[in-house]
């Protein structure tokens, strides 16, 4: 379990089964409000994957529901050119493969002029992420790299006068965090504080938000037994107080996102926002993923739609309504790693819901072309098969 990932001592006893079954139901019926009236979250747009539906189509699935933010992991030009006067915000995302070459400020003026420029304003592109948890690895090069090449994508952007308008940051893993319990004595690791000091003074100057990846299942994963499951699900409990602050955090995700603000705030910085850019809960695992269930994942997304429903903020920041990038839209065949990798998804790729939130969508038929193209390619995998076939 990763450091950042710590539950904390003083963990909440857990309620009983009878209230807990009351309070669900009602929360149940209330989510099935949610579906239409807008709701101001985001979700992560992977597609690593062989069987998705197209971008256009997902574009009216999304616009069903009324979710209004997207999270790319690059700036597929397919996507942006299928939400185009949509009204959709998109972050659109340098893989870290090219981080380095971004340090180039010709190229990343190229890639600005190329990916985000013909785009707007009709696709409303508010956010470049420059790769993609890379203080999490082991590779010093490319950590070195990281801010140059931020530095070099914002140039461009200024150059181009979109400033104000497209804002440069970069994704964090919470592998990052030293501590983080209690809350208040959230710090970095050590070793990154040489990275994130820079980085936090270019994120002030440019008026850019930290964006973290905040996942209370790894928590509940790596330790089961002493992780309550209502503090983690947003379920009723007595929460875990902060004795530096007094604040009562009752549940996982809340502290952990305070933690961030307490790290950021122990470098000097009070005037950078922390939004969420990944959390989630995969509705599937391997044996020893303990919790990777379809109701489980349904009860912690369920229940952060009710709290972002009602503009909630942390403990810390009260006030200011948490942002949140929910990972994922559909369920990814081609990733690798462990079978939760592959079932973090809202959606199924026929469009069917992977569990019951109220977040009812349409995801339309395929075109006739569409419907060709797939007839074509599986034509030819059949020739390739039976030539092989032949062949042996």
């Amino acid at each position: 379990m990763a450091a950042g990932e710590r539950p904390g001592t003083g963990s909440p006893p857990p309620p009983s089964r009878l209230l807990l079954l009351v309070i669900a139901v009602a929360l149940a019926g209330q989510a099935l409000v949610v579906s239409g009236q807008g709701l101001s979250i985001g979700v992560n747009y992977g597609q690593i994957a062989d069987n998705l539906p197209s971008p256009s189509r997902v574009s009216r699935l999304l616009r069903s529901m009324q979710i209004s933010k997207v999270k790319l992991y690059d700036a597929d030009q397919n996507v942006l050119s299928a939400f185009l006067d949509t009204g959709v915000e998109f972050v659109v995302g340098i893989g870290n493969e090219n981080v380095s070459a971004m340090m180039d400020p010709a190229a990343a003026q190229a890639w600005v002029q190329q990916h985000v420029r013909p785009y707007l304003p009709s696709a409303r592109i508010t956010c470049i992420a420059v790769g993609n948890e890379v203080l999490k690895g082991n590779d010093t090069a490319l950590k070195g790299n990281l801010l140059p090449a931020m530095q070099s994508v914002y140039q461009a952007v200024v150059a181009l006068g979109l400033q104000g308008q497209v804002n440069v940051t970069t994704a964090h893993s919470l592998d990052i965090m030293g501590s983080s319990y209690p809350p208040s004595a959230g710090a970095f690791r050590p070793d990154v504080v040489p990275y994130m000091q820079p980085l936090l003074s270019f994120l002030s100057m440019a008026r850019s938000p930290f964006l973290i990846n905040c996942y209370p299942y790894f928590a509940y994963k790596a330790d089961p037994s002493s992780v309550p499951l209502e503090y983690v699900l947003f379920q009723p409990n007595s929460g875990v107080t902060d004795p530096n602050t007094g604040l009562n955090y009752d549940n996982m995700l809340y502290a952990q996102v305070d933690s961030v603000y307490a790290a950021i705030q122990a470098l000097g910085h009070t005037d950078i926002d922390v939004k969420i850019s990944e959390t989630g809960w995969p509705s599937r695992g391997d044996p020893d993923e303990p919790g990777a269930t379809p109701e489980y994942a349904g009860i912690y997304i369920g229940n952060l739609l009710q709290r972002i429903q009602m503009k909630q903020g942390t403990p810390l920041r009260p006030s200011s309504p948490i942002d949140v990038y929910v990972f994922a839209l559909f369920n990814e065949n081609l990733k690798p790693g462990p079978a939760s990798e592959r079932n973090y998804g809202l959606f199924y790729p026929d469009g069917t819901p992977v569990y019951n939130v109220g977040l009812r969508g349409y995801l339309p038929p395929m075109d006739e072309s569409e419907s060709a193209r797939k007839v074509v390619s599986l034509l030819a995998l059949v020739a390739v098969a039976s030539v092989t076939l032949i062949l042996s």
